[in-house]
């Protein structure tokens, strides 16, 4: 098989895996060198459902000894199978660098012959690349579950970030769709590459010390591959973010490639309006101070498709409201549906002048669309409407969810 249908393959095979991303290191040129990794990322686009696009993005091999039903890699479909060496990938990377399609390297692979055996084949291709061509670029391995933490350690001092894929939300979602495999061999290498991070952190001021995973680790779970709710994904993932440190947890609306009695039929379309509502929720955890339990409880475990997660909630909580724009804590307004933590900042900075009036909140450029049913200036509420859940809803709902759900949103226009 010729080296252009090997990239056609494998590229094509890669596409289900969205947990890339390109910022957070600062691996420098060197003399002689080619690359470079800036501090606030590589250059990089983004397509429109928010991917980026400027990692040279493969496949190590699609030929896999597991058979996981919700996978087109699984080993008894009857698919185009190909195999990089070490040497084809490295030129392929130099390659398009050289003309420019790129700006650094996602490595993923299915499993073949062993974890083991995996890892040894992806961590010879970073060490050409590194030391024999000098690329000094970024580099996202994707770690293979199972395998030694040794060839773990090794690959994390060749890679600017690793990703460990939890792939479903639960092990009992595991066990039914993907039994080859044991959360523990997830979790355990997740574990190993926090402590070494940690290390590498505090050894960074030491000469000649290296560092690890510098631009840290992410994982990925599939949306709607099986029955668990937006409530399970949303504690996990705060989990994740808590017990492991992860720089991302990505999400991928399961796309229906196999049939199984226990998958999605394949002529359902993926749940991108839930992945989307997800990342949302998964936005709120991060930066707004929320926490699952407040976004969904056992009686709403999953979100609303016509709402974002923040108006979903301060329907739910219209106690807490309206809140009055000069008084309210910097935490309350950033939970003000229409108000973001920019804008929040500013609302604080600029109410120490003098109180704020609603039309300075116009000229600010506030979201009055939805925030001014939640919010009053100098103790006048403009909303025009009770505050009932049964009269704002309609007001708050998208309109738009039927486009959502023929394309996914950005997250990033």
């Amino acid at each position: 098989m010729n080296l252009l249908d090997k990239l056609q393959i494998l590229a094509d095979s890669a596409k289900y895996d969205v947990s890339c991303s390109s910022s957070g290191s600062n691996r420098s040129n060197r003399p002689g060198g080619i690359g470079n990794a800036s501090l606030p990322g590589i250059c990089h686009s983004w397509s429109d459902d928010g991917r980026c696009i400027s990692l040279l993005k493969l496949l190590f091999t699609n030929v896999c000894i597991y058979d996981c039903k919700y996978c087109v890699n699984r080993s008894s479909n009857d698919i185009r199978r190909a195999s990089f060496t070490p040497d084809e990938l490295c030129e392929l990377t130099i390659q398009f660098y050289r003309r420019n399609y790129i700006e650094g390297l996602f490595l993923s692979s299915a499993v073949v012959k062993s974890p083991d055996y995996t890892m040894e084949l992806m961590i010879r291709t970073l060490k050409k690349l590194r030391h024999e061509y000098r690329f000094n670029g970024y580099i996202h391995i994707k770690s293979i579950p199972g395998a030694d933490m040794r060839l773990v350690y090794e690959a994390g001092l060749l890679a600017d970030r690793m990703s460990i894929n939890i792939e479903l939300p639960s092990a009992a979602g595991l066990k039914l769709l993907a039994p080859q495999k044991e959360p523990v061999a997830i979790l355990k290498p997740m574990d190993f590459i926090r402590e070494r991070i940690e290390e590498s952190r505090e050894l960074v001021l030491y000469k000649g010390s290296q560092s690890f995973v510098p631009a840290g680790q992410t994982t990925q779970l599939i949306v709607g591959a099986t029955r668990d709710s937006d409530l399970k994904i949303l504690h996990l993932s705060e989990h994740l973010y808590s017990r492991y440190q992860l720089k991302r947890v990505y999400y991928s609306a399961y796309v229906p490639v196999n049939e199984d009695e226990n998958l999605p039929s394949v002529h359902t379309g993926p749940p991108l309006l839930r992945e989307h509502r997800i990342y949302q929720a998964d936005w709120l955890l991060r930066f707004y101070g929320f926490k699952a339990h407040e976004l969904l409880d056992e009686g709403h475990p999953n979100f609303d498709a016509h709402l974002d997660p923040k108006c979903d909630w301060a329907l739910r909580h219209l106690d807490q409201f309206p809140v009055e724009i000069n008084k309210a804590p910097l935490e309350m307004l950033m939970r003000v549906p229409g108000i973001g933590h920019r804008m929040a900042s500013r609302i604080v900075r600029a109410r120490r002048v003098g109180p704020l009036t609603f039309e300075d909140l116009k000229r600010m450029r506030v979201v009055l669309k939805r925030a001014r049913y939640f919010i009053t200036c100098n103790g006048r509420y403009y909303g025009g409407v009770d505050l009932d859940a049964g009269l704002l809803y309609p007001l708050l709902a998208d309109k738009a969810d039927k486009k959502v759900m023929a394309g996914q949103i950005s997250l990033f226009g």
